[in-house]
């Protein structure tokens, strides 16, 4: 890894040279009951419509590169003849401007899934070949308990990670495509000043975590407690919406939609983004359904996240970031369902 220090007035400079492609940042949407700004990521066209700023977004970058509807392909019918297309839905790379460390690792976790083998999937690979991250540190909050699940920093999938030093940048450089984009800016190698500002503004920011999850035989302790009344106790309030799935940067469960036109001459498959909380999720042919209660869709999400993908990847496939708390309608949070857990109770 290659470090570099540049003015914070060269940051418009390095958006303008990248704008060329498609810009994808954070951006104030609104306003909530309270009065507080609302962020999400969205296209940016204007370096000062970048909120970078920013403490959260509400959902995560995910619908620009898991979208909730996806055309997987089509069909043409033409006499006996038919003809099939497919588009990976990607034209031209896209810049994502400003990530925090955890949704940077929330694509890593996600990689791990849909880019390797047994069963990679084409279309995000695609979108994820053409993209180029820009982290940023990000600024605590109340609901982040990314330091527990080992997601507050990011040590891959960027090419360059900024921390912000008040006039000027630390730059984390990763790889060659961001250390030319650098070349055209001013930038300088940084000092044993840099370094110890860097240091400061990085214990800072660790003294801000309050929320914490103590994942300690977290993988032993949910087998033990499988049969936990917690689950149940859980899933009375759960409102089986998926709205935390929505949210949440690393869940990718998804459902296949087939239709044929009434006249038999084209014919179109469609992917779209699905929740293991929404009651036909386990629904099969013959209307038997797996998961009937709230309670045991509740728990397997879970159990997903910190039991299934522990054990086939050696790391939770949560990250820390609170968006499914801050969203649930039942005021539902992971910090508190696994404490309860472990306490054999809510």
């Amino acid at each position: 890894m290659i470090f570099a220090t540049f003015s914070a007035k060269e940051l418009p400079r390095l958006f303008d040279l990248l704008a060329a492609n498609t810009v994808v940042g954070p951006v104030k949407k609104g306003t909530d009951s309270a009065g507080r700004p609302l962020y999400d990521f969205d296209v940016v066209y204007r370096f000062q419509d970048l909120r970078l700023d920013y403490p959260a977004t509400i959902h995560s970058a995910k619908r620009h590169f898991l979208p909730h509807r996806e055309s997987l392909c089509t069909f043409t019918m033409q006499g006996n003849d038919w003809e099939k297309q497919v588009d990976y839905n990607i034209y031209k790379p896209v810049v994502f401007f400003g990530l925090h460390a955890c949704d940077i690792n929330a694509l890593n976790k996600l990689d791990k899934v849909l880019t390797a083998p047994p069963y990679p999937n084409p279309y995000y690979t695609a979108k994820r070949r053409n993209m180029f991250i820009i982290g940023q540190d990000c600024q605590p909050q109340p609901q982040c308990f990314c330091r527990s699940m080992g997601t507050d920093t990011a040590l891959r999938g960027f090419d360059l990670f900024l921390t912000d030093l008040g006039d000027r940048y630390f730059a984390e450089i990763l790889s060659a495509t961001a250390y030319q984009f650098l070349r055209k800016i001013a930038t300088r190698p940084p000092t044993v000043k840099d370094h110890d500002r860097y240091k400061e503004v990085v214990a800072e920011r660790n003294r801000r975590f309050t929320t914490t999850v103590d994942t300690s035989d977290l993988t032993k302790l949910l087998d033990l407690e499988f049969e936990s009344p917690a689950w149940q106790q859980w899933g009375d309030k759960c409102l089986s919406c998926g709205t935390c799935a929505n949210v949440c940067p690393t869940c990718y469960c998804y459902g296949v939609e087939e239709t044929v036109d009434l006249d038999l001459t084209g014919a179109a498959k469609t992917k779209y983004l699905y929740s293991c909380n929404l009651i036909d999720f386990a629904e099969v042919a013959g209307g038997h359904n797996f998961r009937p209660q709230t309670a045991t869709r509740l728990k397997y999400r879970y159990y997903h996240k910190h039991r299934g993908f522990v054990e086939a990847y050696e790391e939770p496939l949560c990250v820390g970031c609170g968006r499914c708390g801050e969203a649930c309608l039942a005021g539902i949070t992971v910090p508190a369902v696994l404490a309860s857990v472990r306490a054999r109770g809510a």
